[in-house]
Formats: C-alpha cells, structure tokens, sequence
C-alpha cells in the first residue's frame, strides 16, 4: 500500500507529546504474561523515542472486554512488564479520558512515558466515536500507529483519531509487516507458492481468489483440504468439513484455470478413529467412514518440500493438521523446517501469518527463521486479500 506516512526517522520530537497506538495483546494466564514477542518487538522504538527527549503517551488494548472495566484483562502486567524493561520514568493511568488524563501528561517530563489502562474498557473506543478521537487527539502533538494487527478495524484510536492529531504517521513494525506482505502480492519473485490451511473456505475464499492471480501454486492443507477431497468425490470419514462448499471450489478451480495457478491438495493423509488415537496413513482413496483426517501423509510433505525447492517466494497461512496433538503436527512442522532452511541457505523470501501458524511453529520448539513472521491475523488476511485497511487509508 504505497502513499503512507510512515514516521519519518530525522524527525525533531524532543519536547514533543506522542501518542503511540500499539499492540501490546498478548496472551495471559493468571495475570502472567505468557510470550512477550509483542511487547519485546515494539521496545526498541519506545527507546529510540524516549532517548529522542519526546513525552510519549501509549495506547493499547487487550483482549475484547466490550467497554466493561475487566480486571483479568488490565494492562497491568504489561505495564510492570514495561517498567523493568525501560530505564526511564514510566506510569500508568487508569483513570477516565478527561481532564484529569490532559493535566497528567501535561506534567509529564522529556523521556518520560504514561501507559494508559485498555483502551477497550471504553465502549466509546469500538464504536468509533468522534468526540472519544478528539479527546485522545488533545493529548498530543503527534499520532504513530504501530498496531498493524488492529488496522483493519474502524475504532477511535486507530481510524477517526487521526482527523485530530495532524501529524500522523505509520510506525516501523507497521512499515515492516507491509513491505513483508508487498513481498508476496506486489514486488514478489516469481516462483510465488502460498500454502493455505484452516478450516473454513469460505472465510478464505477473498485471499485464495486473490492469491491465484498472483501466485503460480497454491496448497491446500489442514482441515481446507477435507472440501477440496470430498468435491474431487473422496471419501472423508468423519473428518472436519464445512457445509455447503462445492460452489466456492468449483470457482476457484475456475480462477486458478484461467490465471494458469496449480492448486495442489494432499495425496495421502495420517488419519484416526479420534483426535486423541494412533495415527495411521492411508492414501486419498483409502479412507474409511469412520476415518478422521487429522494430518497430511509423508507423500504429500515430500511433494510440498519439492514445490518449496522450485520456489522463490513462499508465503503460508494455517497449519497442515491438527498441531495441537505432536502426533498429528508432523506435516507442520516439515513444512515450517523446509521453509526455515530455504530461507537460510536458499534466500527464499518467504512470509508466515496467523495465530495458528504462530502457535505451530512455537509449539514445534525448533530454531527456525523466516523473513517474515507475522502475529497479525485478521489485517494479514485482509491485506493479502487486497482490501483497503481503514487504518492504514487515513494515514495516507
């Protein structure tokens, strides 16, 4: 998306109110945080801008606590979390956005920095409310979003906030998320395969149909693929399927005809009698009706791995089975393994989004490297579906 503002780096701040919008939604247990990837990514901007000498005022939200003050999902823990991290003076408000709110970051000093309690604990921030913007924008000088990850959502502090703050910009994971994904639908290197897993077509219908004119491959993996077999008249078992698909595959096996884009499904799958049974493999034409398809089979990752091989662009979104049981995250994990050694020894460029995608390959525990690893699930998938973000069109 070309014509953003991005936050220019010889920018003089010092002395000059921030108001930094971030994603700092990670998840918690018991009030304790459980991966701090989100919070670390952002540090060393929240450095660079306080060692510049501006007063830096954070937003975030957590969680969806649909205007209600939830104190399970207080930023609390982020902002402590913060604080240790951070060597300068760092507060947190968990006051009203008012007056009170204005006279506090009034007072606050060059370096220093005041975390303001979920923004979602006001209604007023979901529902897109213009005089809850105007609020926010009286606080500061100057508007950065960094929250890619919220950017296709209309809420106060991401779209109608920056009719009041005339200085606003894109921030640098912002700026990398969407050169990352520019990597695979607009200045990509040709071969492009994009490995596409989930349950449900239907909710990746808009990505697929845009992805087949870009792309020259596309697998399907995970639950997907069970409606790809059934159209091709395979047997399923009582695998996950999803109601009513037949039309959406007939037209994307249409589109992928007339874009010359090879769609790819499994060959072979590692089936069950239930999640928590043996697994067994059988090829696509050996499945029974009390199957269930919780993996893709060792032919079908030699196959991926070969296509991967010939490919100079990969991007992948949603896993190849049922991760959460290691039994059935053997094609998973193959594919996250084949990918990370491209992109060491082969400069394959290749892009990964979606938490389900993140969780896997967390989960796989191994050492892998990507040049791009997105948390950004909703706006990645909007995004690569060609559509106009909200957040980034204002910042345009």
């Amino acid at each position: 998306m070309s014509g953003i503002k991005y936050f220019p780096k010889n920018l003089d701040i010092k002395g000059k109110t921030i108001l930094l919008r971030l994603d700092l939604n990670v998840p918690l247990k018991d009030k304790i945080i459980q991966d701090h990837t989100r919070i670390d990514q952002i540090l060393p901007f929240i450095k660079e801008l306080a060692d510049k000498k501006s007063k830096l005022i954070i937003l975030s939200h957590l969680g969806r606590p649909k205007g209600i003050k939830d104190s399970n999902l207080s930023l609390l823990p982020i902002y402590k979390y913060l604080k240790e991290k951070l060597t300068v003076n760092t507060y947190f408000f968990t006051g009203e956005i008012n007056d009170e709110l204005k006279s506090k970051c009034s007072y606050l000093n060059e370096g220093e920095i005041i975390l303001i309690e979920n923004i979602r604990f006001f209604k007023e921030e979901t529902e897109n409310d213009d005089n809850f913007s105007k609020k926010l924008g009286e606080l500061a000088e100057i508007y950065i979003n960094d929250a890619f990850s919220c950017s296709h959502r209309k809420q106060a502090s991401i779209y109608n906030i920056t009719k009041h703050i005339k200085n606003s910009f894109a921030g640098p994971l912002l700026q990398k998320e969407i050169t990352a994904i520019d990597m695979v639908v607009k200045n990509k290197k040709d071969p492009v395969t994009c490995i596409i897993g989930g349950s449900k077509v239907s909710t990746k219908i808009g990505v697929i149909s845009n992805l087949i004119k870009k792309s020259n491959n596309i697998i399907i993996v995970g639950a997907m693929a069970n409606n790809f077999l059934a159209y091709k008249g395979f047997e399923i078992g009582k695998s996950l399927v999803e109601d009513n698909s037949g039309k959406i595959i007939e037209k994307i096996y249409q589109d992928a005809k007339n874009n010359n884009c090879k769609i790819i499904i499994p060959e072979d799958c590692l089936t069950s009698l239930s999640f928590e049974g043996e697994p067994q493999t059988k090829d696509k034409d050996s499945i029974k009706k009390d199957d269930i398809i919780l993996d893709i089979g060792p032919k079908t990752v030699k196959l991926i791995k070969e296509i991967i091989d010939q490919s100079n662009t990969v991007m992948w979104n949603g896993p190849a089975g049922f991760f959460e049981n290691k039994k059935f995250a053997i094609g998973t994990n193959a594919i996250a393994q084949k990918i990370s050694e491209n992109t060491t020894n082969k400069s394959l460029i290749s892009v990964l989004g979606g938490g389900d995608t993140v969780s896997a390959i967390n989960k796989s525990g191994y050492k892998l490297t990507f040049t791009h690893l997105s948390t950004a699930g909703g706006a990645f998938l909007e995004y690569l579906e060609g559509k106009d973000l909200p957040g980034l069109s204002v910042l345009k």
